[in-house]
C-alpha cells in the first residue's frame, strides 16, 4: 500500500499532464486507487463514456454495496418528487402541516415548526442523533420520537447539526404525506426510470424505512442516479427529478462543521463544483455538471473516512486528475 503522502503527489501529477496525455491520466488513476486500501470500486463517466470502471476490491461493481448516509441525499431527491406532484405543498411546510401524527408527546419545543427544508438541510435545530448518540437512538423503541424529544441546540433553520435522526423524521414524513413507503417511492420513482433495482434496507419499529442509512444500491445503479444528477434531474430520455428541485439542491443553505463544505438538500457541495452524496467508510455518489463528470465511489463501510484523512484523500481524487480529465 502506498503512503498518504506519495498518493497525494501522485493524484496532483495528474494535474500537470497535458490534454494530450488523457490515456496516460487514465492508468494513473486507476494505478493510483489501488494503493488505496479502502476503496472498493470506482466509476468515472465523462459525456456519455464511462472511462473508468475499476473494483480492485469488494464485491464487483454489480452487487449491491451498503452507500451509508448517501441515502441521505437519496431521501432528498424523493422529497422533490413529493413536491412536484403537490403532495407535500413546498418546501417550507412545517411537519405540523405534512405529518402530525408523527409528532410525539413531550416533543421539544419548536419541533411543530421545523420544515422540510430545515430537515433536508440538517438544520432542525435538534440535537444529533449521530456519533456517540447513533446506538442509543435506532436501539430505541420509536425512531422518529426518539430524534424529535431531542433537545434543542440551535433554532429550526439555524446552523447544521448533522444528525441522521432529522433525515429520517424527513422520509417518514415523506412516506406519511405520500402514503407510500421510502421503498415503494426509490422504486417507483428513481429504480424505474433509472433502469436500477432498489432493494428494500431496514426499518424502524413502526415500519418506516432507514431514512438516512442503510440503503444498499449497486456501483453501477450508484452511477446513473450521478449522471441524473449532473443532467439537471434527466436520465437518456427521461427526467426523474424536476430540473428546478435539482438547482435548488445544488444551491449552498448551510456548511458543514466537519468537512467545511456547503450543503444544499442532501447534498454536499464543493468549491470545484462537485456536488457529492457522501456515505460514512468512503461511499460517494458525485456530479459535476459543468464538467460532465459524473463518478460513484463505494468503500469498505466498516472502516471510518475522515475529512482529514481516507474521505480528504477521494476529495484529493476528485479535485485531481478527475476534474483534469474534462
Amino acid at each position: 500500500m502506498i503512503s498518504r503522502r506519495r498518493f497525494s503527489t501522485t493524484l496532483l501529477a495528474g494535474l500537470a499532464m497535458p490534454p494530450s496525455a488523457f490515456g496516460q491520466t487514465v492508468d494513473g488513476i486507476r494505478r493510483a486507487v489501488r494503493g488505496l486500501g479502502q476503496l472498493h470500486s470506482l466509476q468515472i463517466q465523462l459525456d456519455d463514456s464511462v472511462i473508468v470502471a475499476e473494483a480492485p476490491r469488494g464485491a464487483g461493481l454489480d452487487r449491491a454495496a451498503n452507500i451509508k448516509s448517501c441515502s441521505k441525499s437519496i431521501v432528498a431527491l424523493l422529497l422533490g418528487t413529493a413536491i412536484a406532484r403537490g403532495e407535500i405543498k413546498r418546501i417550507g411546510a412545517p411537519l405540523s402541516e405534512v405529518a402530525p401524527r408523527l409528532i410525539p408527546a413531550k416533543a421539544s419545543t419548536g419541533v411543530p415548526s421545523i420544515t422540510m427544508e430545515d430537515l433536508a438541510t440538517l438544520r432542525a435545530g435538534l440535537g444529533s442523533t449521530s456519533g456517540a448518540n447513533y446506538g442509543s437512538w435506532v436501539q430505541s423503541g420509536n425512531w422518529v420520537a426518539y430524534a424529535l424529544r431531542r433537545p434543542m441546540m440551535d433554532v429550526p433553520g439555524g446552523r447544521m447539526i448533522y444528525s441522521t435522526g432529522s433525515s429520517h423524521v424527513l422520509g417518514a414524513a415523506i412516506a406519511t404525506a405520500t402514503g407510500k413507503s421510502l421503498l415503494a417511492l426509490a422504486r417507483e420513482r428513481l429504480g424505474g426510470p433509472l433502469g436500477i433495482e432498489v432493494p428494500a434496507w431496514r426499518r424502524d419499529p413502526q415500519g418506516f424505512y432507514f431514512g438516512g442509512n442503510e440503503m444498499t444500491l449497486t456501483p453501477r445503479a450508484m452511477l446513473r442516479l450521478a449522471v441524473m444528477l449532473r443532467d439537471k434531474g434527466r436520465f437518456g430520455a427521461t427526467q426523474v427529478i424536476a430540473p428546478d428541485w435539482v438547482a435548488a439542491s445544488l444551491t449552498p443553505r448551510t456548511v458543514s462543521p466537519f468537512s467545511g463544505l456547503g450543503y444544499g438538500y442532501g447534498w454536499f457541495l464543493s468549491e470545484s463544483g462537485f456536488a457529492i452524496a457522501r456515505g460514512y467508510g468512503g461511499q460517494i455518489i458525485a456530479a459535476h455538471p459543468a464538467r460532465k463528470l459524473a463518478v460513484a465511489i463505494t468503500s469498505d463501510p466498516g472502516q471510518p473516512a475522515r475529512s482529514a484523512g481516507y474521505f480528504g484523500d477521494l476529495m484529493a481524487l476528485l479535485d485531481g486528475p478527475v476534474l483534469a480529465l474534462a
